[in-house]
C-alpha cells in the first residue's frame, strides 16, 4: 500500500528568519568561543546556571510591558490552544537571562550563599523585525554577582577583569572597556537644572546615542520638541559626554576635577568615588590601562541600573558597537521576593557578536576537531584498525575510522574535505614491522612511527602546531 504522502511535493527545506544555522566548521570555531568564555568565567569564581527556556508569564513579563512584551514569543500547546480563553498564555519563551536570574535567586534565596557568583551562556528569544544582523534566537553569556542587602563597590571592578580576560583569549583585536557612573551622570545633570529622575532618564537615554547617531542628532534632538533645553545647557552637557580618558592617570585626573568643582553635588560626589575606586581595583587586577578608559556619554538604556556600567568596543571596528556591556543595579529580584538584592552583571551576546566577527573576517574557520582517521586497506583489516583508533582515543586523540574498504585516494579526499588532518594506516607489511604509516595532510608529508608511540608523536605534532598558530 502506498504511503498517502508520496504523491505530495516535497517541502522546500529552509531556516526561519532570524536565526543563524552554521555548518560544522563554523559552530566548531562558534563553540570554541563558547569554552573560551566559561573557561575564563570559571577562572573568576562564577557557578554554572540554567533556566528553562520557558518560563510563567506573569512571572516574565512583570518587569517589561511595552515594547518587550510586543517581542516575546509565547508557548502553547496544541491541547492548550483547544481550551484557550481570554488572557495571555500560560507560558513564554525567555528573551534575556535577568529576569530569570531575578526568579531563580528569589526562589532559592535561602538555598544560596552569598554573594552569589553566578554565571549562565543559554539562548534567548526575541521577536525582532527580521533584517541582517538581528536575530530571534541568540546565546547570551552573562555573570553576575549578586548580595544580600548590600554589594560592595569592590565587584564592580571584578567586571573589566573578567572582560580582559575573555576577550584577550579569543585573540579577536584590541579593545577598550569603556566605563562610567550613572549616580555620577544623575548629579552632573542635577547641576544643569534637569532634577526630574524621569527627564534625567530620557535625557541619558539620548546621550547613550552620541556614538551611534552622532553629535549633531544629540543635540537637535535636546533642543528640539519634547526637551526643549537651553541651548547653553545642552552645549555643557556635550562637552561633558564628550570626554574620554587616554590612561589611567588622566581618567583619575578628570574625575579629580569633577569634585573640585564648586558646583559638584552629592550625586556626583558619590559616583566619582565610586567609579574611581574602581578603576583603582581595576588596575590593581592587571589590566592594562590601554584597555580601559573613562566615557562620560556611556549611560546604558534601561534605568534598570543605578552606579557603574560599562561597554566594550573592538577598536579596529567600532561599527560592531559594544561587545560586552552591563552595569551596576540596586535590587535585582523586587518583584518576587521583599529582600533587597543588589549586584552587577555583564551580559556577551555571542551570536551577534559571532555573526560581526565573521563578516569583518575576524573569525577563522576552524579544523575538524577530529584529529585523526584510520583508513581500512581492506574489510579484513576492520579489526586491526578499530584497534589503532582504540589506543588513539585512549591517548587523548580524537579519532575518526572508515568503515568500509574503497580506494585509498578516496579516503584521502573524504579526510581533506572533513579538515581531517592525519590519516593512519595499516598495511600487511606495516603490521609485521609493528609499525603504522601517517599521512599528514596539512604538511603533504608521510612517516612510519611505531604502534605503541602513535598516538604520543600525534599529540606532539598538534602541540606543535598549536603553539605556532599561537593558541
Amino acid at each position: 500500500m502506498s504511503s498517502p504522502f508520496s504523491s505530495s511535493p516535497p517541502i522546500k527545506p529552509r531556516t526561519p528568519a532570524g536565526v543563524m544555522e552554521l555548518l560544522p566548521p563554523e559552530q566548531i570555531a562558534f563553540q570554541r568561543l563558547l569554552d573560551t568564555i566559561r573557561r575564563n568565567f570559571e577562572r573568576f569564581g562564577f557557578l554554572p546556571v540554567e533556566t528553562p527556556v520557558m518560563e510563567l508569564s506573569e512571572v516574565l513579563l512583570t518587569k517589561s510591558g511595552g515594547e518587550t512584551e510586543r517581542q516575546v514569543y509565547f508557548v502553547q500547546s496544541t491541547g492548550a490552544l483547544e481550551k484557550a480563553g481570554e488572557g495571555l498564555p500560560e507560558l513564554a519563551l525567555r528573551f534575556d537571562l535577568t529576569v530569570p536570574l531575578a526568579r531563580y535567586v528569589a526562589e532559592h534565596e535561602h538555598e544560596l550563599a552569598f554573594p552569589f557568583r553566578r554565571y549562565q551562556m543559554q539562548r534567548v528569544y526575541r521577536g525582532e523585525r527580521a533584517q541582517r544582523g538581528r536575530f530571534r534566537e541568540f546565546y547570551q553569556c552573562d555573570i553576575d554577582v549578586i548580595g544580600k542587602d548590600s554589594l560592595s563597590v569592590r565587584f564592580d571592578a571584578e567586571m573589566p577583569a573578567v572582560i580582559h580576560a575573555v576577550f584577550s583569549e579569543m585573540a579577536i583585536g584590541k579593545f577598550t572597556i569603556q566605563m562610567n557612573n550613572r549616580k555620577l551622570m544623575r548629579g552632573f545633570f542635577e547641576a544643569q537644572g534637569i532634577a526630574d529622575p524621569e527627564r534625567q532618564a530620557l535625557v541619558l537615554r539620548e546621550v547613550d546615542k552620541l556614538d551611534k547617531r552622532g553629535e549633531d542628532h544629540v543635540r537637535e534632538t535636546l533642543t528640539g520638541e519634547g526637551f526643549a533645553l537651553p541651548a547653553e545647557a545642552v552645549a555643557r552637557i556635550l562637552e561633558f559626554v564628550k570626554a574620554r580618558s587616554s590612561s589611567h592617570a588622566d581618567a583619575i585626573a578628570r574625575l579629580d576635577a569633577l569634585v573640585d568643582d564648586a558646583s559638584a553635588n552629592q550625586a556626583l560626589r558619590d559616583g566619582v568615588a565610586e567609579l574611581r575606586e574602581v578603576l583603582e581595583l581595576v588596575r590593581a587586577l592587571g589590566v592594562p590601562e590601554d584597555h580601559y578608559a573613562l566615557n562620560f556619554s556611556i549611560a546604558r538604556g534601561l534605568d534598570y541600573y543605578t552606579g557603574t556600567v560599562y561597554e566594550t568596543t573592538l577598536d579596529a571596528y567600532p561599527q560592531i558597537g559594544s561587545i560586552c556591556s552591563g552595569g551596576r543595579y540596586e535590587n535585582l529580584a523586587s518583584h518576587y521576593t521583599k529582600s533587597k538584592l543588589p549586584g552587577v552583571g555583564i551580559s556577551i551576546g555571542l551570536t551577534r557578536l559571532f555573526w560581526q566577527l565573521r563578516d569583518a573576517g575576524v573569525i577563522d574557520v576552524a579544523d575538524s576537531t577530529v584529529q585523526a582517521m584510520v583508513a581500512l586497506m581492506d574489510a579484513d583489516g576492520l579489526t586491526d584498525a578499530l584497534d589503532i583508533a582504540r589506543r588513539l582515543r585512549a591517548g587523548g586523540i580524537n579519532t575518526e575510522v572508515q568503515m568500509e574498504p574503497r580506494k585509498l585516494g578516496k579516503q584521502f579526499q573524504y579526510a581533506s574535505r572533513a579538515g581531517i588532518r592525519f590519516v593512519v594506516m595499516a598495511g600487511e607489511d606495516e603490521k609485521a614491522r609493528g609499525v603504522v604509516a601517517v599521512k599528514d595532510l596539512k604538511r603533504e608529508m608521510q612517516f612510519e612511527v611505531a604502534r605503541e608511540e602513535l598516538a604520543g608523536s600525534l599529540k606532539v605534532e598538534l602541540e606543535q602546531a598549536r603553539v605556532l598558530e599561537g593558541r
